[in-house]
C-alpha cells in the first residue's frame, strides 16, 4: 500500500463519525404508480429521512457508471465500482465492445492459441455464456461475432452453450435470442465442412452462474450439460424450451432447467481432448466459479468433475485479478487504482464492510476495485452472512437481519470510522418479477435501516443512504411512452431486470446543522460518493474524484 495515498485533514471538521454507508440493493426511484414496489412500500424510515436529512438523486446508469452508452442498465457490480473508486471507469462491457469493434480482440495472443487449438489441432470450439442483449454479464453481438471469426479463421465445428437471461432483459425472451443465434449458424453450417450448432443450455439462476459460492450445484448442472453431455435431451434449443415451458407453466427463463441438445448419434455437444472453450461472459462475479471448474486442474474439490477433458479455456476478460481467475482472456480487464479503502487504510482510517453472501462481493471485491484482499488487515474487518436458499421471493427478508445485526455489534465496539453494507432484498426479489414480494423486501430493508437510525441517535455519528442502481422501483415492462405492456391475454407484463431510473442519496447527522448538497451538479451520479465520504469524514477530497456533493 503506498503511504502517499493518505488523504489531508481539512482545516474544518468533518460531519460525526462514525459514518455509517447503507446500499439498498436495487431500490431507486421510479414513476411512484401501481408498478413501483419503493413506492408502494410502507417505509417510515425513508419518510423520515425525506424529510429531515439531505435528500437528491444520482445517476446510476450508462456513461455515468463507465457502461458504453446511456441506454445501457447500471448493475451492482458497475455500481460499487463507481462507487468505491470515486471515478468513472470504464467498465468490462465498454472495454469487450471497445476490442470487439475494433477487431483488435482476434490480434491477441490467447485467441490465436484457440484457433491453432481449433485448426491445425482439429479441436471443437465451444462458446459458453449467457445469451441475451442485457448487456449486463454479456451482450448476443459479441457472441455473433465470435461465431463470425471462427467461421472466417477456418474453425470447422462450432458448439454453442447457452445460458438463458429473462432477469436482465424481458422475461420469457429467450426464444427471440435463441432464434437470432440460429439466424447466425444456419448460413455457416450450409457451407461444407462446416458444423455449427447450439450444444446445450439453461437457466442462469440454476445453470452454471452461482456467484459467491452461494450454491455450487448450479455449476456442477452446468458442467455436466456443457461439459459431459448429461441432462434432459431434446432435439433443439427451441424444443427444450418449449418442452420445459408446457410441463412447468409460467417458469422464468432463468429457471428453465439445463438441457443437452441430441441428434441420432446422441448429444452434439461434449466437450473432448483437444477442444477450446471461450466463456464470453464479460462481468465477473457469475463467471469466477465456472472458470475454476476449467482450470484448477485436481486441486478442484467443489464437485465430482466425472472424467474431465483436456480443453485449452479462457474468459472473455480477467474476473478476479488477485486469484488470476481465469488464466487465460481475450480482453484486459480495467485497472482501478486508488479506490476510498486503499486511501482511508493509507490514512489509518479503520473500516467495516457486510453484506449476506448474495453481496458480499459487492462490499469488498467490488467496492475495492476488483481486489479480493484487504488493503489494511489491521484496518479492515469483512463479515458475510450467509443467504438463505432460494427462491428469494418465498423469504423476501432474506438475511438483512443479520447483515445489520453485524453492523450493530461493530457499531457498538466503537472501532471503526467507516462502516458500509449492503441490504440484497431490493434487487434479488425484485428480479423475479413479483411485485407483492418485493413490496415486502423493500419493507424489511426499510426497517432495518430503521434499527441503524436509532442505534446512531443514542450513539451517535452520520447516515448515508443511496442505491447501486434501480430494480424494485419498476416492476413492470413498459412502451415507450411509459404505460405497462400486456401479453395477449391482458395481464402486464412483469419487469425482472433492472431500471435506467435514478438512485435516491440522502445524509443525516446526529449533531448539528444538516449538510446542504452543491446545486452545480445536477448530473452527478454514483462517483460523486467517494469524494462526500472523504468529505464527511474530515477530509480533502483528491483532485482525481469526482467531486464531493456538499456545499459546506
Amino acid at each position: 500500500m503506498d503511504p502517499g495515498l493518505a488523504l489531508e485533514r481539512r482545516n474544518s471538521p468533518g460531519a460525526p463519525r462514525p459514518v455509517v454507508f447503507v446500499v439498498m440493493d436495487g431500490v431507486g426511484q421510479g414513476p411512484r404508480d401501481a408498478g413501483d414496489a419503493v413506492h408502494l412500500a410502507d417505509t417510515p424510515t425513508l419518510d423520515w429521512l425525506q424529510e429531515h436529512a439531505a435528500f437528491r438523486t444520482l445517476c446510476a446508469h450508462g456513461r455515468a457508471v463507465g457502461l458504453p452508452s446511456d441506454s445501457d442498465m447500471g448493475n451492482s457490480e458497475v455500481g460499487h465500482n463507481a462507487l468505491g473508486a470515486g471515478r468513472v471507469i470504464q467498465q468490462g462491457a465498454s472495454l469487450v465492445e471497445q476490442a470487439m469493434t475494433s477487431r483488435s480482440v482476434f490480434a491477441g495472443d490467447v485467441w490465436r492459441g484457440i484457433i491453432e487449438q481449433c485448426t491445425a489441432g482439429g479441436g471443437t470450439l465451444h462458446l459458453l455464456g449467457l445469451l441475451s442483449d442485457g448487456n449486463v454479464h454479456s451482450h448476443e453481438r459479441h457472441l455473433h461475432a465470435i461465431v463470425r471469426r471462427a467461421d472466417e479463421e477456418g474453425v470447422a465445428a462450432v458448439r454453442v452453450h447457452v445460458l438463458l437471461d429473462g432477469r436482465d432483459v424481458e422475461d420469457h425472451s429467450c426464444t427471440r435470442y435463441l432464434e437470432r443465434l440460429e439466424e447466425v449458424l444456419d448460413p455457416i453450417r450450409a457451407k461444407p465442412g462446416r458444423s455449427y450448432l447450439i450444444a446445450s443450455g439453461g437457466g442462469r439462476m440454476v445453470t452454471t452462474m452461482d456467484r459467491y459460492e452461494a450454491d455450487w450445484r448450479i455449476v456442477e448442472r452446468g458442467w455436466r450439460a456443457h461439459v459431459l453431455g448429461e441432462g434432459r435431451q431434446f432435439p433443439s434449443a427451441l424444443d427444450a424450451v418449449r418442452g420445459l415451458r408446457a410441463e412447468e407453466a409460467g417458469v422464468s427463463d432463468q429457471f428453465l432447467p439445463p438441457f443437452v441438445v441430441r441428434d441420432d448419434d446422441g448429444p452434439v455437444g461434449p466437450m473432448r481432448d483437444g477442444d477450446a472453450c471461450i466463456f464470453f461472459n464479460f462481468r465477473g462475479d457469475r463467471a469466477i466459479e465456472i472458470c475454476q471448474a476449467f482450470d484448477d486442474g485436481d486441486a478442484f474439490d467443489a464437485f465430482d468433475r466425472g472424467t474431465r477433458p483436456r480443453v485449452l479455456f479462457a474468459g472473455m476478460t480477467l474476473y478476479d485479478g488477485d486469484r488470476g481467475v481465469p488464466r487465460r482472456y481475450l480482453v484486459p480487464p480495467p485497472i482501478i487504482e486508488r479506490t476510498l479503502s486503499e486511501r482511508l487504510a493509507a490514512t489509518e482510517i479503520a473500516q467495516f464492510a457486510v453484506s449476506e453472501t448474495q453481496k458480499y462481493g459487492h462490499v469488498t471485491y467490488f467496492w475495492n476495485g476488483n481486489r479480493s484482499g484487504k488493503f489494511d488487515e489491521s484496518l479492515e474487518s469483512y463479515c458475510e452472512v450467509p443467504s438463505p436458499e432460494p427462491p428469494f421471493e418465498a423469504r423476501p427478508e432474506m438475511s438483512a437481519g443479520g447483515v445489520t445485526d453485524a453492523l450493530l455489534a461493530a457499531l457498538r465496539g466503537g472501532t471503526y470510522a467507516f462502516l458500509r453494507c449492503n441490504y440484497a432484498n431490493g434487487d434479488m426479489v425484485g428480479h423475479t418479477g413479483l411485485l407483492e414480494p418485493t413490496v415486502h423486501a423493500v419493507e424489511c430493508v426499510d426497517a432495518e435501516l430503521g434499527r441503524i437510525l436509532e442505534a446512531l441517535r443514542s450513539q451517535g455519528g452520520t447516515l448515508v443512504v443511496t442505491a447501486d442502481h434501480g430494480n424494485a422501483d419498476d416492476m413492470y415492462v413498459r412502451t415507450r411512452d411509459g404505460t405497462p405492456r400486456r401479453d395477449e391475454s391482458g395481464r402486464i407484463v412483469p419487469r425482472t431486470s433492472h431500471t435506467l431510473n435514478p438512485v435516491g442519496f440522502w445524509v443525516w447527522r446526529t449533531e448539528g446543522e444538516q449538510p446542504r448538497f452543491r446545486e452545480d451538479l445536477p448530473e452527478a451520479g454514483l462517483a460523486n460518493v467517494a469524494a462526500t465520504v472523504v468529505d464527511l469524514l474530515g477530509f480533502v477530497a483528491p483532485e482525481e474524484l469526482e467531486p464531493s456533493l456538499l456545499a459546506w
